[in-house]
């Protein structure tokens, strides 16, 4: 019998919510919290990204993350992403949401899949926009939610 790597595991897994229908689009309450909850939880996270709160960011994230970029490749482990962050990011990159790409699905006794597309600009070069699709696996244990698993990819310079 084949062996499956964890990473295919975890791709199978997000592939297989593409079929579900995202909570912003359902119409029970429930649903919806859960999109407003991840929302704000991404706005959380990325205001800290921007603003080089490490304290933030680092609460945010479990100690077993994955991270996984298209252009730099596996990071394991939250202080991985944290040195990263405050060594390559700080200061130099910030990041936005874009507008109406974001889909939130749950994942029973879990947490959350969170789906979107996000912009990256480069303060003091204003030409240099870049775009990219990510996808962000949240777990909630006992009411505090952390980042667990995290996909960047098709990362690609914006056209003007």
């Amino acid at each position: 019998m084949k062996k499956i790597s964890l990473p295919a595991v975890f791709l199978l897994t997000i592939m297989s919510v593409f079929y579900m229908r995202p909570a912003s689009a359902q119409t029970n309450a429930p649903a919806d919290s859960l999109f407003t909850t991840i929302q704000a939880l991404d706005t959380r996270f990325f205001d800290a990204y921007n603003h080089c709160d490490l304290t933030t960011i680092s609460s945010m994230i479990a100690d077993d993350l994955e991270f996984y970029h298209d252009k730099t490749g596996a990071a394991y482990g939250k202080q991985s992403l944290v040195d990263s962050i405050k060594n390559n990011i700080c200061g130099k990159v910030t990041r936005e949401l874009v507008p109406g790409t974001l889909e939130v699905y749950p994942i029973a006794n879990y947490g959350a899949v969170e789906i979107g597309v996000h912009r990256f600009y480069h303060p003091g070069q204003p030409d240099n926009i870049g775009e990219a699709k990510f996808i962000t696996l949240w777990q909630n244990k006992n009411g505090v939610w952390q980042i667990t698993r995290a996909i960047s990819f098709d990362h690609h310079p914006l056209n003007h």
